[in-house]
């Protein structure tokens, strides 16, 4: 079938919206009509290129659809059924799935492949196969992607808020619920308040924080941070040292969430500075991958015992997170809508990058079904 879907041809391109050729789905693959796909910082990597991710490629990775054909193999899904595309793939069958954590999926390794599990390709344009942003490619009217990135959901909940379960809510959510283990009564500190930073606000919340500080650089991300449940916001690092200091008596930070659209090594003592004894910084934001120098008093994670942990997808578990997210949302604890700044159709993907960049949204969304 013929298709829309925009495209990445090399480093340093906007996004080509064109028609695309679409093979059908393979035994334990579904065809999607998307619906709605998230304005992902991670997307824009492939384009500034500090991310691997091999061109060309289709964007989009956190989405949601309905399905349209199912291959021979497919078991747990049917035409009609909706779903959140989650980024990383569960197969529930690999050791890390089978211990508890499908984050790390042992099929997330083809993620920066580009291609399908068999290292085909379904999508084709320009006498070219085409890549999938983790396996996803949602930035479509259509995509074919494995029944293990696709995670049903009641059909009443509304797709478009859903489709931002498929990484940036259960990202952050995760990254203070689980890679932070926030309990009552801590101090969390959340550096980057865009989609991903903005769940994490809110995960606090949920936990029982005491103290929630937003940082971030731009007036009205701080603003909305509010409304998520910040108790107080900074510009910087810097700008919250000393305050903080004092609004924690000197105990500083027991959990410091780095969710900046970019990680920056250098500013890794900063976060530890703002991070109390026996604390700990989750380190959520991509870094660029050619990145190797990281600036941190390695003398206080021994001397104070403080560490620094890794988060890919909030350390969540797809298959019961982003229901149990939907259902939190549902019930009015968790606003998914109040992520949503703006909704863009697909044609205008690149002004919502550049929205992006001009930091205009907490998050932007494509709409296309």
């Amino acid at each position: 079938m013929k298709t829309q879907a925009a495209i990445c041809w090399g480093v340093g391109q906007n996004w080509s919206v064109e028609e695309i050729e679409l093979d059908p789905p393979r035994e334990d693959e579904v065809l999607v009509r998307v619906v709605a796909s998230g304005l992902c910082h991670s997307d824009e990597h492939i384009l500034t290129g500090d991310s691997p991710f091999p061109t060309p490629m289709i964007g989009g990775h956190e989405a949601t659809g309905i399905v349209e054909e199912v291959g021979s193999g497919v078991r747990s899904l049917m035409p009609g059924d909706h779903v959140v595309m989650a980024f990383v793939p569960s197969c529930g069958r690999c050791v890390p799935c089978s211990t508890g954590h499908q984050n790390l999926c042992d099929l997330g390794a083809l993620i920066t492949h580009g291609r399908q599990a068999d290292g085909t390709s379904r999508h084709h344009a320009r006498g070219e196969d085409l890549n999938l942003m983790c396996l996803v490619g949602a930035f479509a009217d259509h995509t074919v992607v494995g029944e293990a990135s696709c995670i049903r959901i009641d059909p009443s909940y509304p797709m478009e808020k859903a489709a931002l379960a498929g990484c940036g809510a259960v990202t952050g959510w995760g990254s203070a619920i689980h890679a932070g283990a926030v309990r009552p009564g801590d101090r969390v500190a959340v550096v980057g308040c865009g989609g991903i930073g903005s769940a994490a606000i809110q995960g606090a919340r949920l936990a029982g924080a005491a103290e929630i500080i937003a940082i971030d650089p731009v007036a009205f991300k701080r603003e909305k941070a509010v409304g998520f449940g910040a108790t107080a916001t900074f510009a910087s690092m810097a700008d919250a040292f000393l305050p903080v200091r004092d609004l924690t008596r000197g105990l500083m930070c027991n959990q410091v969430i780095m969710a900046m659209g970019v990680g920056q090594g250098d500013v890794m003592n900063e976060a530890l500075g703002l991070t109390a004894k026996m604390g700990r910084v989750v380190v959520t934001n991509i870094h660029p991958a050619r990145e190797r120098h990281v600036t941190m008093n390695l003398s206080a994670l021994t001397s104070l015992e403080k560490q620094v942990v890794g988060s890919l997808f909030g350390s969540a578990n797809p298959r019961s997170d982003i229901p149990k997210l939907l259902d939190l949302d549902a019930r009015g604890l968790f606003d998914l809508s109040g992520l949503i700044t703006r909704t863009y159709p697909l044609a205008e993907v690149n002004q919502g990058y550049q929205d992006l960049r001009d930091g205009v949204n907490v998050r932007g969304l494509l709409v296309t079904g």
